[in-house]
């Protein structure tokens, strides 16, 4: 076994490689570029070493600094994570040539399998079933548009040596194939300094269900399940699940004996992952595979208790799998989050910034529900705009799959974080959507469940009623507290009030105390615009999450104070909500709302990042959905389009220029 490790990744695979060395006695080696200075996996790894500026082009991409990196300390192993140099077959090469070994599988299966024209031209010789497309490489735009003809639409447009949703466009008309083959050829060079790209027929409403494969250098090879990975974006992974509430058993072996023989055709070596398009009838086609560890391995460790870093290192050492197929034994429901720094009211675009507050759930076996987070920040962590905008996993276990949903969605009510946009709201949103629950799962989901983006939740009479509990009894003990400090001229509130008006978006609620007393633990029997509800809750003021019952309810609510009341974040529903007097309440009603600023003649950046082109000119007449620019940040091109018919009057960027959100890019005649 390996004595001392190199983790040439950062952020939470980084961290999570880390523990798992760690709890094998071996010394980790962490590397780490500017930006990443301060970082977490840096702290938690034995020894550190610093490969270069910011950008991944400088220094997580380049293979000599890793190299170095490892005779400097010497590392005898190389464990690559995912993403930057994980797939590199040429990288693997170099270290195998230093005598230095790579934890991943060998060259030729990164190779035969890591390049995505290559890797289907092999499974279409394997007799492995894969979907209608031109393998080879797309020449320019003039030939996309004619193999998109030929196959017929809609089609994909795929970077070769593609991930995570970069480099990758769907096409529905001939008029959309040129402009989709520029941004993917364009992005896939800028994301793996690779620009080619290829297609293939794109399968309306698919599932993505991918096999977890494990083998060994001795011949041993087996399947670990499937994960259901359908809850995507912009073809990134949002959600996932072990196993698919969708595959039969039948279904499910047919899947891993397929993955099992195309592994054993290259003899693979290490944890690997095949990925398939499932349609509505099971049917599956070989998409590609992964010649890494996925983002979403913790589902698969969770329901088979097998931890794959750990088999992944065994491997790499030498040593046989300890494990058979037989012994291989789905338990309960797994479901991971992925936290995202970008904004859910805003298309989701990518947010930058320090985290003031970063207060992941506590981690362990709770009961029948087990919560494991995989996250490589901490509170007054830096969320730079040159890295994947994911801050962490968020994984929940349980017997059944709606009680794994449901821990779910009380673990990321309890999951505060400050400093930046997150898409926290969405995901506590979705695991309430009844066509999640129901497992009615496409790629689609997002697109089809919210056409018009996510918007801010307007929540129901009842839940009203429940933020109105919760908004009257913080402010009861509000009150009380500064009734208690020293030095006070006369009591805040007095007596305790029996009558309340709570406010809650335009609307104002009744809340009447009918029996109760300000304390801690606190009981308080109320009416809300007429319906009785009991609130019990032991929370104090300071307390980030307001846990509690109300009405019987099980409840867990962040609460943060804002001018004159409370912002309450719940179940995906964000609201400001004032617990106020009566005769308060009356002149409340009497204020004018105050109106936003116009900004309909100005097209503002959406997010802070880099002006990659300007494709208009001042004076120039433009029409509803044509490009006016593309801004990059993190990693991906974000095409900014009219929304109308408008002439531009000004320009106030140019390309090169970094700018911050809501920056005015140009302005509207």
């Amino acid at each position: 076994m390996f004595t001392k490790i190199l983790v040439a990744n950062r952020g939470e695979i980084a961290c999570r490689v880390i523990k798992t060395a760690r709890k094998m006695g071996i010394v980790t080696v962490a590397v780490y570029s500017d930006a990443d200075r301060d970082a977490v996996h840096v702290e938690m790894a034995d020894e550190a070493v610093h490969i270069g500026p910011s950008p991944a082009a400088q220094s997580y991409l380049v293979p000599e600094k890793i190299i170095a990196a490892c005779k400097a300390t010497g590392a005898e192993a190389v464990h690559p994570g995912y993403g930057f140099l994980s797939e590199r077959a040429s990288f693997c090469e170099a270290l195998e040539q230093e005598g230095i070994v790579f934890i991943g599988p060998k060259p030729k299966a990164i190779k035969a399998m890591g390049d995505k024209i290559e890797s289907k031209k092999f499974a279409n010789t394997a007799k492995v079933s894969t979907v209608p497309g031109w393998l080879g490489v797309v020449e320019n735009a003039a030939h996309a548009e004619r193999i998109a003809g030929e196959i017929s639409y809609p089609v994909m447009i795929k970077a070769s040596a593609g991930g995570g949703g970069k480099g990758m466009r769907i096409a529905w008309s001939k008029a959309e194939v040129r402009d989709g083959f520029d941004r993917a050829r364009s992005e896939a060079k800028s994301s793996f300094g690779d620009d080619r790209v290829f297609i293939e027929k794109f399968i309306v409403d698919p599932r993505h269900i991918e096999i977890q494969v494990l083998a060994d250098a001795h011949g041993n090879t087996l399947y670990l399940g499937e994960r259901e990975c359908s809850i995507q974006r912009r073809n990134q992974k949002v959600v996932e699940e072990a196993p698919s509430p969708f595959l039969d058993a039948k279904t499910r072996k047919a899947m891993g004996e397929q993955s099992v023989a195309l592994a054993k055709a290259v003899d693979y070596q290490s944890a690997g992952t095949v990925e398939f398009i499932v349609d509505s009838d099971k049917n599956f086609y070989f998409l590609e595979m992964n010649t890494r560890l996925q983002v979403e391995h913790p589902v698969t460790e969770l329901i088979t208790g097998i931890d794959l870093v750990e088999q992944m290192i065994c491997v790499a050492a030498g040593e046989k799998l300890a494990i058979k197929q037989s012994d291989v034994k789905l338990n309960g429901w797994a479901v991971e989050s992925r936290l995202y720094a970008e904004d859910p009211y805003r298309n989701f675009l990518p947010s930058i910034g320090r985290l003031t507050k970063y207060r992941p759930p506590k981690e362990g076996k709770f009961g029948e529900i087990v919560i494991r987070n995989d996250t490589g920040v901490t509170e007054g962590s830096e969320i730079s705009m040159f890295y994947d905008p994911m801050v962490a996993k968020l994984c929940t276990w349980a017997p059944t799959r709606l009680a794994a949903i449901d821990a779910m969605s009380e673990a990321l009510d309890s999951f505060v974080v400050d400093g930046i946009e997150h898409n926290i709201p969405f995901l506590a949103a979705l695991m309430q959507h009844p066509r999640w629950r129901e497992g009615r799962l496409s790629t689609a989901f997002i697109a089809e469940e919210y056409p018009d983006g996510f918007a801010p939740i307007v929540p129901d009479a009842e839940e009203k009623a429940v933020l109105a509990a919760i908004a009257t009894a913080v402010e009861l003990l509000r009150r009380d507290r500064l009734d208690r400090l020293g030095g006070r001229l006369a009591p805040h509130s007095g007596a305790l009030k029996r009558d309340w008006v709570v406010k809650i978006g335009p609307d104002y609620l009744s809340v009447a105390i009918v029996e109760g007393m300000i304390s801690i633990p606190m009981e308080l029997d109320l009416t809300i615009d007429g319906k009785a509800l009991t609130v019990n809750s032991d929370w104090r003021p300071g307390d980030l999450i307001w846990r509690g019952t109300v009405g019987g309810r099980k409840v867990a609510a962040q609460v943060r104070p804002v001018l004159n009341g409370f912002r309450i974040a719940w179940k995906g529903i964000s609201v400001t909500a004032r617990a106020m007097l009566p005769r308060t309440a009356e002149l409340e009603r009497l204020m004018p709302e105050k109106v936003a600023p116009d900004t309909s003649k100005m097209l503002l950046c959406p997010m802070p990042g880099l002006v990659v082109s300007i494709a208009v000119a001042e004076g120039q007449e433009v029409k509803a959905g044509e490009t006016l620019a593309v801004v990059e940040a993190m990693k991906m091109e974000n095409v900014l389009r009219a929304e109308r018919d408008l002439i531009v009057s000004k320009l106030n960027a140019k390309p090169g220029d970094s700018l911050a959100v809501d920056a005015v890019i140009m302005e509207f005649a």
